[in-house]
């Protein structure tokens, strides 16, 4: 329960501090900005709330309070336009938040500016040009005018006009920006600033890590984009092309509209009655002047009208009643016989029988252009001429291409919108939590209990709360992995009591067959320590790199102690004998190196951990072989010997000569040591004998503990 009123507590808490982030963003934009037009300055001051927003709240705040200023603006402001420029809002919200997302840092000032002065005066500028044309709107209609008489170009001229002055705009805005959120306690921005976890928050530079995790093709984030993209574009192109489709035809039928009201206005002024008069008298007809002058009044009353006139349709051609002169064109006379044009074939048919005919776009020499025919009746019903006007299509088309422009506008502001809220969504409900297990799985230390535990507690303490199938993946991935963990913490602990176990049993299986012996008195103890010391002393020299690894060492000091188990197989009137052995007796105590080679050779086909067994078969087998090839059983010389081999030979000579044996008195310490040096060469190899020679005073340490 009480988690439950702290995560309500939370949200109402995160909401409030949206709602003062957007209401203080958007109220600073339209305040600087109608301070900017009441004072006449050439700036539009627009977006400061929206930059210290970014700074402040991150992006998904600062994305509101930009698109959402321009649709305030154009309610209280009564600016129509300010809605059209709320992508470009949109733009500087993401580039701002963007920068500041780690720290805002004094070198990103101007790269900042410069961005924003791009989006805001080259981006807004050929809006602006598609919307309104040249210096046809904002505050730098009058500079673009001047730069036009400089470059001449009018397009170069708006662009180079709206940098110019957005670079000043984006400047104030920028410096303004960085220098409340610099003055800021940095404890209120880290409140302040709008996060949505659903987990144990991710410090930046872990975030970053976490997000750097390689995926085999895309990643979740990039495909999830991808589809919310094409989600809403396609939403909006076919919103769009409706609309636009709608609203070119809305705009064909408003102006067919207005050409048959102008077509009715200029029937009224023709005398039906007199139309063959005209055709025959031309301007000398009675009343010809007055109803031409009438016709060209109504002509040049619009400039969407671009012709007017009145023809008398005839199965030979086309009689001119009425024609205006128009800039362009000079009106044809009165009488004067005009053939068909192609377009007009499919009409002829019913304009020859006087019927009402539908209005025709054509394009053709005169240009693109609507027309409206409206058939003139005498008094006795018979159609004597058509009243046309020709509509201008380029302006129309012109109205539609600033309506797509508008919705174009629209929608990317809106887009950008939601995409950042999805994308914003779908990081911490679904990418930062599986980002985040998938880290923590990589990172997992297998190596020490300790290392585990802390580990596991790593993932625990990721309290992943999305409330759907993630969370309940985070809970079995959770569970499982602390499971997991003290399942092996106790396969361990049993992997260790065998080990043990099976290290005791070595030792005893060592210590029986040494009990045979009735001269060798700890002797596998003593040698297993002897190989130790010169182990350690060849790492410390930094000579056998390949092969001295700790594993190594510890396999070869394990392993010493089976070095003689062959002697298992020599009889005890050998073995025990006092006197020296006869040439026979020599060559069957020569037998333990095979035999022990066997034994253990037996032991690894049956084992599924053999690493200190094989450094077990290599010195039971050549411990007995020299360094010149003099050796047995195989004569191998230098390093065909293994390594571990040939440090038990150095131990177990040394040792030989240290203790008492019932055919001979120990040598001393020094006297051994010296017949160690000797064999150098021959014997022994020269870096072993070195390295047991400097390490002298832990031998005498270990001989004179066994000697007590």
């Amino acid at each position: 329960m009480n988690r439950v009123m702290t995560n309500k507590k939370d949200f109402s808490q995160r909401i409030l501090r949206i709602l003062a982030l957007f209401i203080v963003g958007v109220s600073i934009n339209i305040l600087l900005s109608e301070i900017s037009s009441r004072l006449g300055l050439p700036l539009y001051l627009d977006a400061v709330g929206t930059v210290m927003t970014a700074f402040v709240g991150g992006s998904l705040p600062a994305i509101a309070v930009g698109y959402l200023t321009n649709i305030f603006r154009t309610f209280l402001q009564h600016d129509a336009s300010s809605i059209y420029y709320g992508a470009l809002n949109v733009m500087i919200a993401v580039v701002a938040a963007g920068f500041s997302r780690r720290e805002l840092k004094k070198r990103y000032i101007v790269p900042l500016i410069l961005i924003l002065a791009v989006i805001g005066g080259c981006l807004g500028s050929l809006l602006t040009w598609f919307l309104f044309g040249f210096a046809g709107e904002g505050v730098s209609a009058d500079l673009a005018i001047k730069i036009k008489g400089a470059v001449g170009n009018r397009l170069a001229a708006q662009l180079i006009a709206d940098f110019l002055i957005d670079i000043v705009d984006k400047t104030i805005t920028v410096l303004i920006s960085a220098t409340v959120f610099w003055l800021l306690p940095k404890s209120f921005i880290k409140i302040m600033h709008v996060y949505g976890w659903q987990q144990t928050p991710i410090e930046t530079e872990e975030l970053d890590d976490i997000n750097r995790t390689k995926v085999r093709k895309i990643s979740l984030r990039a495909k999830l984009l991808l589809l919310v993209s094409i989600a809403v574009t396609l939403v909006a192109v076919v919103a769009i092309g409706i609309g636009f489709i709608v609203d070119r035809q809305n705009t064909i039928d408003d102006h067919a509209a207005f050409a048959n009201g102008i077509v009715n206005l200029g029937k009224q002024q023709i005398d039906p009655e007199m139309v063959d008069s005209y055709i025959e008298k031309g301007r000398a007809a009675e009343g010809y002047a007055d109803t031409l002058k009438a016709l060209e009044q109504i002509c040049h009353s619009s400039d969407d009208i671009k012709y007017m006139y009145a023809y008398q349709f005839r199965e030979d051609g086309v009689r001119v009643v009425f024609d205006v002169d128009t800039e362009d064109t000079i009106a044809d006379r009165p009488g004067v016989v005009l053939a068909y044009d192609k377009s007009f074939e499919d009409l002829l048919p019913g304009v020859l029988l006087g019927q009402p005919v539908d209005p025709v776009i054509t394009k053709d020499e005169y240009g693109w252009l609507l027309s409206v025919y409206e058939p003139l009746y005498n008094s006795a019903g018979k159609c004597v001429c058509y009243v046309a006007v020709d509509i201008e299509m380029n302006q129309i088309v012109s109205n539609t291409q600033i309506y797509l422009t508008k919705q174009i506008s629209l929608f990317l502001g809106f887009f950008i919108m939601v995409l950042a809220f999805g994308l914003w969504l779908a990081d911490y409900n679904i990418i930062y939590p599986l980002n985040a297990m998938s880290h923590g799985a990589n990172a997992f230390a297998y190596t020490s209990t300790q290392e585990r535990n802390e580990s596991v507690e790593r993932i625990k303490g990721l309290a992943i709360h999305t409330g759907d199938e993630i969370e309940n993946l985070y809970n079995a991935y959770s569970q499982t992995t602390e499971e997991s963990m003290q399942y092996m913490t106790d396969i361990r602990k049993k992997s260790k009591q065998i080990d043990k176990l099976q290290g005791g049993l070595l030792m005893v299986l060592a210590d029986i067959i040494e009990s045979r012996d009735k001269c060798t008195g700890d002797h596998i103890r003593k040698t297993a320590e002897y190989t130790k010391i010169i182990l350690e002393r060849l790492k410390e020299k930094g000579e056998f790199k390949d092969k001295l690894t700790d594993e190594y060492i510890a396999n070869v000091f394990r392993a010493a102690p089976l070095h003689d188990i062959g002697k298992i197989n020599v009889p005890d009137a050998v073995l025990n004998k006092p006197d020296r052995l006869t040439d026979e007796e020599f060559k069957i105590m020569q037998g333990h190196t095979t035999a022990g080679y066997e034994i253990i050779l037996r032991a690894i086909e049956n084992m599924e951990e053999t690493g200190y067994l094989q450094q077990a078969k290599h010195m039971a087998h050549s411990h007995h072989e020299k360094w010149d090839g003099s050796g047995y059983p195989n004569h191998l010389a230098g390093e065909k010997i293994p390594l571990s081999a040939r440090i038990m030979a150095v131990a177990d000579v040394f040792d030989a000569l240290v203790s008492r044996r019932s055919y001979k008195e120990p040598f001393s310490f020094e006297k051994a040591m010296s017949i160690i040096e000797e064999g150098a060469g021959k014997h022994f190899d020269p870096q072993i004998v070195a390295a047991f020679v400097e390490s002298k005073d832990k031998v005498k340490a270990v001989m004179e503990k066994y000697a007590e």
